[in-house]
């Protein structure tokens, strides 16, 4: 690291929502994954609605950092982070960074949409009942279902490419990136 590019870190606010985010997002998908091919049972039942809340929190989670991250702007990658990434994997980051934002948004909203089409209404934490904001039509439910599947199935697999980034900061780069997010020093 050059001392003409200081590492700036993110704000204690959004370090917080990135960690709280990335667990959820891994929580929830890992949930999703379980209760899937779970036999009808109360258990499954209370799982899914487990699976709904936490979506519902994630998706307002997501919609509280994209303001914070609207009225806060983040820190710069530092010029000698940037000089030394080729230009493709600095557009592959930044399509990365923009793909997680707007599938922790698409990912609940299909959820919902499904769920409502479905005709099992989502009421958050078992105390707010969310509107249904598709008509309840289960060949809609179906198209649903799978589009909520395949873009969490997408979003898994750029959390993948995001940590693989990431540990090539760590492991290979070696220039300290991680502690934008709170995690080591640089």
């Amino acid at each position: 690291m050059s001392a003409s590019s200081p590492l700036q870190r993110y704000d204690r606010f959004a370090i917080s929502l990135h960690w709280l985010l990335a667990f959820g997002l891994i929580g929830v998908f890992a949930l999703g994954l379980y209760m899937a091919d779970l036999p009808f049972s109360m258990q499954r039942v209370k799982l899914f609605n487990y699976h709904k809340w936490a979506g519902m929190t994630i998706l307002a989670l997501t919609l509280v950092r994209w303001g914070w991250r609207l009225a806060h702007r983040p820190p710069e990658l530092p010029a000698s982070i940037t000089q030394a990434m080729p230009v493709w994997q600095q557009r592959l980051h930044q399509a990365t960074h923009f793909g997680l934002y707007a599938l922790s948004v698409a990912i609940p909203l299909a959820g919902w949409a499904y769920s409502s089409a479905a005709g099992f209404p989502v009421v958050w934490f078992g105390v707010l009942p969310l509107p249904d904001w598709v008509p309840h039509d289960p060949d809609l439910a179906e198209v649903l279902k799978s589009v909520h599947a395949w873009l969490a199935y997408a979003l898994a697999a750029l959390v993948v490419l995001h940590v693989a980034g990431a540990l090539k900061h760590v492991f290979v780069d070696r220039d300290g990136l991680l502690a934008r997010m709170g995690v080591g020093h640089a």
